[in-house]
């Protein structure tokens, strides 16, 4: 470990470590993932200074002598009923100051505040063939499950395809849609949609489960609202249900690029072509409405083979892959 780099444990994030913050991820990501975007500024702003649904978080920098800084730790402790065993790393380290050891430095300063706060399962995301695998595996961390990202380019639609599928009957079922926080007349339907990602593929991951009501729904649409992004649902709804829907987010300054949230259709309802169903009509809700954006990026565990063979039909993509790794901590 280099004796110049010194870790601090971030408390109220200010403009000035959030800024650092963004230099170090925007450095790191160019390095290890040419070609996907970093996060801007606000983005990275609003994920360190406002409040997230269900967890709070710990944050460290690494500064070097002259006080540059090097390196970027976040741990997101999950605080649901449900999921407090459970902790998330993020992990940056500007690429000029690698194999320093500042990397193992913030993982022994997460691990601590792991056991501090009486976690046993502590989450990572890594690139396939990245650094961020290569540190994840030496430091014991295990792969749990592979994600393929998809991406759907407009320029390359069918639109006579995505508009048969949008425009297709459905007996029983209707389509409805809204943007930011879920209508009151729908979020005791929309809660109970939303408890069906808890039968989702995550693999080996000790991700336990998450018990939605209409009070979190709201709550959630909220929280993307707070931090400036425009969050849009298109749902079908049926028997007086929501059946299936799905989910886009359009982060704060983003020009072209929207990001895939859930796409869930309830067991009961599965078999009738409702994901399609649903997610064609968001592409062209999102063509209509949203003309800077040109496309989405999704991911699926690669065994949900339902769900990537809808995208596929759709016209995603494959993109590149990424892990998620878990290191198990002792408990006491």
């Amino acid at each position: 470990m280099s004796p110049s780099v010194h870790v601090t444990p971030l408390q109220r994030v200010s403009d000035t470590e959030a800024a650092a913050w963004h230099q170090v991820v925007a450095a790191s990501t160019a390095h290890d993932l040419p070609g996907v975007p970093a996060p801007d500024p606000g983005q990275i702003h609003a994920q360190l200074t406002q409040p997230a649904l269900g967890s709070r978080r710990l944050t460290w920098l690494a500064t070097a002598a002259d006080g540059a800084p090097v390196g970027v730790a976040g741990l997101r402790l999950f605080t649901s009923t449900g999921q407090q065993h459970l902790a998330e790393l993020e992990l940056h380290v500007d690429p000029a100051h690698r194999r320093l050891g500042t990397g193992s430095l913030f993982l022994s300063a997460v691990v601590a505040a792991c056991r501090a706060e009486g976690r046993r399962s502590l989450v990572a995301t890594a690139a396939a063939d990245s650094p961020g695998e290569a540190f994840s595996e030496r430091h014991g961390f295990r792969r749990a499950l592979t994600l393929d990202h998809l991406m759907l380019r407009f320029d390359e639609l069918d639109v006579a395809e995505l508009l048969r599928i949008a425009d297709a009957e459905h007996p029983g079922y209707r389509l409805t849609g809204w943007t930011g926080t879920v209508p009151d007349d729908l979020a005791e339907a929309f809660a109970a949609a939303k408890n069906a990602m808890n039968d989702m593929p995550t693999g080996d991951l000790d991700y336990g489960s998450v018990a939605w009501d209409a009070e979190r729904v709201r709550a959630m649409g909220k929280v993307v609202g707070d931090r400036g992004d425009v969050l849009l649902t298109t749902a079908a709804l049926g028997k007086g249900e929501v059946a299936g829907y799905t989910e886009i987010v359009i982060r704060a300054g983003e020009t072209r690029r929207a990001l895939q949230y859930d796409t869930v259709v309830v067991r009961a309802h599965r078999g009738h072509g409702l994901g399609l169903w649903v997610k064609a009509e968001m592409v062209r809700r999102l063509r209509a409405g949203h003309p800077g954006i040109v496309e989405i990026e999704t991911d699926n565990a690669q065994d949900n083979t339902h769900m990537l063979a809808v995208n596929r039909q759709l016209g995603f993509r494959f993109h590149r892959s990424t892990h998620e790794y878990q290191l198990d901590l002792p408990t006491t």
